[in-house]
């Protein structure tokens, strides 16, 4: 029997496409698509196949590309590094960690999905607004974000490597300068959390390492003894709200 690990990509994009349906069925019939090889004089039908062929590739990536755009990178890391410095293995599981990142992850961006509802879908699927007007209106929500959490060194560095300068403001800094930005911005935030989530766990494992020391019990593995106490004092401190509550708080909500 082979254990298969869903990717935090297939699970956004199964969830995303469960969200999508309601939607779909609201306005209507859900539509199909067919595709069909023949013979055309029309070039510009060639041109239309060849965008959407272009659109499902991007639809292929568009699930990784969310993921980095948003807090799932910051989420996921803190989690790991918090299982580690607790000693717990594989408790909990790679499956409800990531579970709980991608609904934390949907709680902590579902202000910015509305305001790409409000402002970029709604009116395009009303057809108030044309494709291109929607694409500005909806990245710019999604680049607020990004922005907050950014470090201006890392801005910077990635404008220096382009070759940019500084924009007059921070809302035009283009995406391919603003993502990596974001991402190693999200990383080093994730790490300096992560190293405040050690100490008291490092600290744990030298008192119970000096203790078993001193009784002369140096063939007893310390981490025997300070898995337990670790598991008692994270569930004591009420643990798991304490890390999400900070989560939340570094987000700048």
């Amino acid at each position: 029997m082979t254990n298969k690990h869903h990717s935090p990509a297939f699970i956004l994009a199964v969830l995303t496409t469960l969200l999508l349906l309601p939607v779909a069925a609201h306005a209507g019939d859900i539509p199909t698509l067919s595709f069909s090889l023949g013979d055309s004089e029309d070039p510009d039908a060639w041109f239309t196949g060849l965008k959407i062929i272009a659109m499902l590739t991007v639809l292929t990536l568009a699930p990784s590309i969310l993921v980095m755009m948003t807090s799932f990178t910051r989420i996921l890391i803190v989690f790991a590094f918090l299982r580690q410095a607790m000693g717990t293995q594989q408790s909990p599981p790679n499956q409800i960690l990531v579970g709980l990142a991608l609904f934390l992850t949907l709680f902590i961006m579902m202000p910015v999905w509305q305001k790409i509802d409000n402002q970029a879908l709604t009116p395009y699927l009303n057809e108030d607004i044309t494709q291109a007007v929607a694409v500005e209106r909806g990245i710019a929500p999604l680049r607020s974000f990004m922005l907050k959490q950014t470090r201006e060194d890392d801005l910077i560095l990635f404008l220096d490597a382009a070759k940019l300068k500084k924009p007059a403001k921070a809302e035009d800094t283009p995406l391919y300068v603003l993502i990596p930005s974001f991402v190693i911005s999200e990383l080093r935030t994730a790490f300096e959390i992560g190293f405040l989530i050690y100490i008291p766990f490092v600290v744990l494992d030298l008192i119970v390492a000096s203790v078993l020391m001193s009784m002369g019990m140096m063939m007893l593995p310390p981490v025997m003894i300070s898995l337990p106490l670790k598991i008692i004092l994270f569930v004591l401190i009420d643990g798991w709200h304490l890390i999400t509550a900070n989560l939340l708080s570094s987000f700048r909500m």
